[in-house]
C-alpha cells in the first residue's frame, strides 16, 4: 500500500473525502465531538505525502495558541514538518512585521501591553469618570469595533443599528472615548493587537510586491473554527488568497458564541456563495458522548438543524441516561450537586474528570462552598476563585471596616451589607448589558445573596459574624490544588471535555441571560447551552434552581430550552426526569443516612462520612487512626494528590471505628467506593489487622 494512502486508514467516510479532497474551495461542517482536527490534519499530511504540496506552502489557521500547537504536532506524527500552523494574529503579525519596513520605511510600532492605561487617560480627555469595570467594558467594545471594521466617527452610526451599548455611557460618548484612545495611542507610537491584523492587511493592500511574496509563500489555506471568523479575519484572508480557491474552512455554526466580540457564523454559511464551486462535507459521527447526551444535544438543536447545525450521530454504546433535576433554591441546588460529585470521587472518579459549567463567573461561589465543605478539591478555569475576585476582597475590606467603626445599625444583616456595599457602586437592580461592569455586580450581589442565606439559618448573626463566616469561606478555599473538579463558565468550556459534566443554574433569566433581548441573542444562548452539552462524554447532569436564596420566591422555571426534554408535569414539579421514556424520580430524595449511634438523620459532609453525628459517643482507635494517616500521606506523595483526594480525616476516624476485616466492611465505611478498595483495599486492610491483632495481644 501506497505511504500515502495508509493516512487515510482509520478515517470514517466522511473524514476520508475531506482528507482526499485536494484541489479548489472545500466547506467542512463539523458537529462537536466528531473529529474535525483528524480530518483537516489528514487533509493536509495526505497532500504533502502525495506530493500536492509543499508543507511550508500551506498555512493552518486556528484560534488559539494552544490548537495552532496541537496541529503542529499532529501533522509532525503525519509526516508533514514545516506547516505553518498559526493564529490569525500570529501570522498576520510576523507578515506585518517583516513587510512594513520594507513598504514604508519604517520599523512596526510596538504593541501596547494593555488598552486600559490609554483608555483611562482618553476617558479623561472627554471629562467622563470610569471604573476599572468601565474601562474593561470599553476596550471590549472598540476591539469590538475594530474587527468590525467600524471607525470613530461611524461608531455612532453603527453601534446602533448592531443593537451594541455601553453599560452607563451613550454611544456618543464611547464614540468619543474611542477617537481619543485612537489619537492617544498614535501620538504614543503604539499599536494594538486588532491593529496587527489592520496593519497586515494594510502592507497587502498597498504593497504589490508583499502581497505577490506571501501569495507566492502560501499556495494553500485550512482555517480552523470558521464560525468565529470576523469581518477583519475575513479581509485578511481575502487578502492572502488573492483570488485563489485553495482553501479549506472547518465550523459548526450550532457553536458560535463568540458573536459579541465580532464573530459570525455567516462567513461558514454563505461560503459556497462566495466560492459557487466549493465542495460542503459534514462531519456527524460523534465519537465522544453517549447516545444518550446525543439525543439531548440533538433536541436542544432541533429548530436550527437544517440551517447549518449539524444533526449528530452516536457511536459509542449506550451509557448513562441524562439526568435533569430541579431545586428550591440556589443553595439547595449547590449541595445537591457537590453531594453527587462527592459519591463519585468516593467511587473512583477522579475530580479532574469532572465539571460544572454555568453561565455566569459569579455563579461558582456556591459551589466552590459546597465543594470546600465537603473536602472535594477543585479548580476555576477562566477566573480567580470567588474571595480572590478583587471586587469581593475589597467588599471584604469595607464589611470589616464597617465592623471596626461600629457602624451597624438595627436594619437586617442584608440590609446592612447592602449599605456598605453601595459605597461600591452595588444597586439592587442590575445593569442592563454584559461586561465587566455587569461580571463585577454579579460578584457583590453574590454576597448580598450569601448574607440573605445566612440571616435566614441564623437570625441573630450580626455583621461582625457575617464578616468572620465570609473570612472563614476564603480560607478554606484558599489552599491551590493542581487538579480538581472544573469550575467554569459555559464560555470558557469550549473546546474541553470531561466524562462527568453538570450543567448548573440553567433556569430561566440566567439561560438565557436575562440581557439577551433580541431574536439571535437568545439563538446565541441555545447554542451555548448547545456547548455546554457536547462537553460531555459518559454523564450529564443538569440542574436548577426555582430561587436564588432559600426562602425566595420560587418563580424561575427551568430553561426554555430544556422543553424538549422536559414534560410539563416535570417543568413544574421540579421532577427528576430522563429523556424518552426512561426513569424519573423527584428532585433531591436521595438516599438519607443515619447515625449508627442515636439514629438521627446525618444532614452535615463530615457526619455523613463518620456515619454518626459529631456529638455521639465513638468507639475510636487513635493508634489505628495515626498509622491510617501516616499512610495516607505515603500514599498522596506517591501520587502527587493532596491527602484529602486519598480519604478524607472524616473516613480515616470512619475507618478506626469500624474496624472493617474484608471488603464487604470496607464498602460499608462512608467515603469508600468500588474503586478505592479495588486500589486501596489491600493496604488499608493489612493495617486494620495489624491493629487488630495488636489489641488481642495486648
Amino acid at each position: 500500500m501506497p505511504e500515502a494512502d495508509r493516512l487515510l486508514e482509520g478515517l470514517d467516510p466522511e473524514q476520508r473525502e475531506v482528507a482526499v479532497h485536494l484541489d479548489g474551495a472545500m466547506r467542512v461542517l463539523a458537529g462537536a465531538g466528531t473529529g474535525k482536527t483528524r480530518a483537516i490534519t489528514h487533509r493536509i499530511g495526505y497532500a504533502v505525502a502525495r506530493g500536492v504540496l509543499v508543507p511550508t506552502e500551506i498555512l493552518a489557521v486556528t484560534f488559539t495558541t494552544r490548537a495552532a500547537g496541537e496541529l503542529r504536532t499532529r501533522l509532525a506524527r503525519l509526516g508533514a514538518v514545516g506547516v505553518q500552523a498559526r493564529t490569525f494574529h500570529s501570522a498576520a503579525l510576523r507578515q506585518a512585521r517583516y513587510f512594513w519596513p520594507k513598504a514604508y520605511g519604517a520599523e512596526l510600532p510596538p504593541i501596547v501591553g494593555s488598552k486600559i492605561s490609554l483608555l483611562a487617560g482618553a476617558t479623561a480627555h472627554r471629562r467622563l469618570k470610569a471604573t476599572q469595570a468601565d474601562l474593561r467594558d470599553l476596550a471590549a467594545e472598540i476591539e469590538w469595533a475594530k474587527v468590525s471594521n467600524v471607525r470613530p466617527q461611524d461608531y455612532t452610526r453603527l453601534a446602533g443599528l448592531a443593537g451594541r451599548a455601553v453599560d452607563g455611557y451613550d454611544a456618543a460618548d464611547v464614540a468619543g472615548i474611542y477617537e481619543s484612545y485612537e489619537e492617544t495611542k498614535q501620538a504614543r507610537h503604539r499599536i494594538d493587537l486588532e491593529d496587527v491584523l489592520l496593519c497586515a492587511a494594510a502592507v497587502l493592500s498597498d504593497d504589490e510586491t508583499a502581497a505577490s511574496s506571501i501569495r507566492k509563500q502560501y499556495q494553500a489555506f485550512v482555517v480552523d473554527e470558521f464560525q468565529d471568523v470576523n469581518p477583519l479575519q475575513a479581509s485578511l484572508l481575502d487578502l492572502w488568497l488573492g483570488g485563489r480557491d485553495r482553501l479549506c474552512v472547518v465550523g459548526d455554526p450550532a457553536q458560535t458564541i463568540y458573536s459579541f466580540t465580532g464573530a459570525s457564523p455567516h462567513h461558514l454559511l454563505d461560503f459556497v456563495r462566495k466560492f459557487p464551486g466549493a465542495t460542503t462535507v459534514t462531519l456527524e459521527r460523534n465519537y465522544r458522548s453517549t447516545p444518550q447526551v446525543i439525543e439531548a444535544a440533538n433536541a436542544v438543536m432541533r429548530e436550527e438543524i437544517g440551517r447549518g447545525a449539524v444533526r449528530l450521530r452516536a457511536t459509542r454504546s449506550a451509557g448513562h441516561p441524562v439526568s435533569f433535576e430541579g431545586h428550591l433554591d440556589e443553595l439547595a441546588e449547590a449541595g445537591s450537586v457537590a453531594h453527587r460529585i462527592e459519591e463519585l470521587v468516593a467511587a473512583g472518579t477522579a475530580p479532574s474528570d469532572i465539571a460544572v459549567l454555568f453561565r455566569i463567573n459569579a455563579q461558582s461561589e456556591s459551589f466552590e462552598e459546597a465543594l470546600a465543605e465537603r473536602a472535594v478539591p477543585f479548580v476555576v478555569r477562566g477566573a480567580e476563585r470567588f474571595f480572590e475576585r478583587p471586587e469581593v476582597r475589597q467588599s471584604l475590606t469595607l464589611l470589616r471596616g464597617a465592623v471596626h467603626e461600629g457602624a451597624v445599625s438595627a436594619d437586617s444583616l442584608a440590609t446592612q451589607v447592602s449599605h456598605v456595599l453601595s459605597a461600591m457602586g452595588w444597586t439592587r437592580d442590575a445593569p442592563t448589558g454584559r461586561g465587566s461592569v455587569r461580571d463585577r455586580w454579579e460578584s457583590l450581589q453574590a454576597v448580598v445573596a450569601v448574607a440573605e442565606e445566612l440571616a435566614l439559618v441564623h437570625p441573630d448573626l450580626d455583621l461582625a459574624g457575617f464578616v468572620a463566616e465570609l473570612q472563614r469561606r476564603a480560607e478554606a478555599q484558599h489552599a491551590p490544588v493542581a487538579v480538581g473538579v472544573t469550575l467554569t463558565t459555559l464560555h470558557a468550556a469550549k473546546g474541553l471535555e470531561w466524562p462527568v459534566t453538570f450543567l448548573a443554574g440553567m433556569h430561566e433569566g440566567t439561560m438565557p441571560i436575562v440581557y439577551a433581548d433580541t431574536s439571535e441573542a437568545i439563538k446565541e444562548e441555545r447554542r451555548l447551552m448547545y456547548v455546554g452539552i457536547t462537553r460531555a462524554r459518559d454523564q450529564l447532569h443538569v440542574s436548577w434552581a426555582a430561587a436564588r436564596t432559600p426562602g425566595g420566591r420560587g418563580s424561575r422555571g427551568p430553561s426554555r430550552f430544556l422543553d424538549s426534554l422536559l414534560d410539563a408535569t416535570s417543568r413544574a414539579s421540579g421532577a427528576r426526569q430522563t429523556p424518552a421514556g426512561r426513569t424519573r424520580t423527584r428532585s433531591g430524595k436521595r438516599g438519607v443516612s443515619m447515625c449508627r449511634v442515636c439514629g438521627r438523620s446525618l444532614i452535615e459532609p463530615r457526619e455523613r462520612k463518620l456515619g454518626r453525628c459529631v456529638d455521639c459517643p465513638s468507639a475510636y482507635d487513635e493508634e489505628l487512626f495515626e498509622a491510617l494517616r501516616e499512610w495516607r500521606r505515603g500514599r498522596a506523595g506517591q501520587e502527587s494528590l493532596p491527602a484529602y483526594c486519598v480519604f478524607t480525616d472524616a473516613t480515616l476516624t470512619a475507618l478506626a471505628e469500624m474496624l472493617p476485616d474484608d471488603a464487604a466492611g470496607l464498602a460499608r465505611v462512608p467515603g469508600i467506593g468500588q474503586s478505592k478498595i479495588d486500589k486501596y483495599g489491600g493496604e488499608v486492610l493489612a493495617l486494620c489487622a495489624a491493629q487488630r491483632r495488636a489489641s488481642d495481644t495486648s
